[in-house]
């Protein structure tokens, strides 16, 4: 095992077309602190590595409940994890596969279509799959939002002792970028919780949200406020991996997805999500990759570290970070 250190998140250098090796080691001389946090880093995308990473963090999925949160993906044509990927883990675990259904049209937003897309994308042949709100959903209380009350999931998830969240880190035509904040925060939410958040408060009701969009920052910080309920509800029985590959400017969530135009960057994870997504983020922009420019735009054009900086405000995790690469 090696240390590699990355850039730490710094507006001039975030947005500069690529890092340098004297910032890199600008930012590896800087001592340790408490509000670093650590980042581990696997280049190689295999079901090996993903259990290696996995076991690299150290807090192990433990209880009778272990919910593993990802995306069950829109169509056969979209960049949901594969499952031959994350089988190992997933039945390593005997952990239960949870999501909600959406709040827009689609092939999800209904829990038997949302049980049919999850079958025909391969996910209820490897583990149980849980549409959490298929009966309902439930208020997890929020301390410190400004814009948000409350946080609405899907009604089961209280019933989970573990949550281990398995990220497809992407773009994402709203929120600019999608990863570990994305996946608790709307993820979780239920149809009526998503649409809370998107309009930042306004509305739960599904059939008003696209009348009632709010100003970007306040939806990208509604995004970071239901994430801190999930994290406080946790209490610290959570983990955080992302898997960066098929880097499309588009999420999981779009059914005919833009092809991906950069090469996949690895597998990183943190007990940190504010950390991890941040160094996703670093790494797109500081790639070499001449592919990267779309979704750089992309995430720029949305605002979309902002969730970073509020979801640091919060005191849900740190931007600064230390790569841990696992050899």
């Amino acid at each position: 095992m090696k240390k590699v250190f990355l850039p730490l998140a710094a507006a001039t250098l975030l947005f500069s077309s690529c890092g340098s090796s004297t910032k890199a080691e600008s930012a590896a001389a800087q001592p340790d602190s408490a509000d670093v946090a650590t980042v581990y880093y696997i280049r190689d995308i295999t079901p090996e590595n993903l259990m290696r990473i996995y076991n690299a963090l150290g807090l192990k999925a433990e209880g009778e409940n272990v919910a593993v949160k990802l995306s069950t993906g829109e169509s056969n044509k979209s960049n949901h994890l594969d499952t031959t990927l994350i089988r190992p883990l997933v039945q390593a675990l005997d952990a239960t596969i949870i999501e909600c259904n959406t709040a827009y049209a689609g092939n999800r937003n209904t829990t038997e279509a949302h049980r049919k897309a999850a079958e025909e994308h391969g996910f209820t042949a490897i583990a149980k799959v849980d549409i959490m709100d298929a009966e309902g959903d439930t208020i997890l209380p929020l301390e410190g939002g400004k814009h948000l009350k409350y946080d609405i999931v899907g009604k089961s998830y209280p019933d989970y002792d573990f949550t281990v969240v398995l990220s497809h880190f992407k773009g994402h035509a709203m929120g600019g970028f999608g990863g570990a904040l994305k996946n608790i925060s709307i993820g979780i939410g239920s149809s009526a919780g998503k649409t809370y958040i998107h309009t930042a408060g306004k509305t739960a009701c599904v059939d008003s949200l696209w009348q009632n969009l709010p100003e970007q920052d306040d939806f990208l910080e509604s995004m970071a406020e239901a994430a801190k309920a999930v994290i406080d509800h946790a209490d610290g029985k959570i983990l955080y991996i992302n898997v960066a590959n098929k880097l499309s400017v588009d999420c999981d969530c779009d059914g005919n997805p833009a092809a991906p135009k950069m090469a996949d960057l690895g597998i990183l994870a943190s007990l940190d999500p504010v950390a991890l997504d941040r160094a996703c983020v670093d790494m797109v922009f500081n790639s070499t990759d001449p592919g990267k420019d779309d979704l750089i735009e992309r995430i720029n054009s949305r605002h979309g570290t902002h969730i970073l900086e509020y979801a640091e405000e919060l005191g849900i995790g740190s931007q600064k970070y230390r790569i841990v690469e696992l050899d």
